[in-house]
């Protein structure tokens, strides 16, 4: 059941991500899920140091978790654009 939850965060965490950085038109579903979950992971290890707080991935579904992973995912959208585009966006 944690797992479903999981794919369902991680994919709405990469959908909204994927809104900021205006990247939404190109992903599918697929591809959101995908965003929200390596993001949630990229987030745990950039910026879980910082702030004191897991991840969706670590099992901690707090506001600040989510705030981190969310952010991980908005990091992974900027290089992925930064190394197919030359620019952030």
């Amino acid at each position: 059941m944690l797992f479903i939850i999981w794919i369902i965060v991680g994919g709405i965490l990469g959908w909204l991500a994927s809104m900021v950085m205006k990247t939404d038109a190109q992903q599918g579903m697929i591809l959101n899920v995908i965003v929200g979950i390596v993001g949630a992971f990229l987030g745990g290890w950039l910026l879980s140091p910082l702030f004191g707080t897991g991840t969706i991935n670590m099992d901690d579904f707090s506001m600040s978790s989510l705030l981190v992973s969310f952010l991980g995912a908005v990091i992974l959208l900027a290089i992925v654009n930064l190394l197919r585009r030359g620019k952030v966006r």
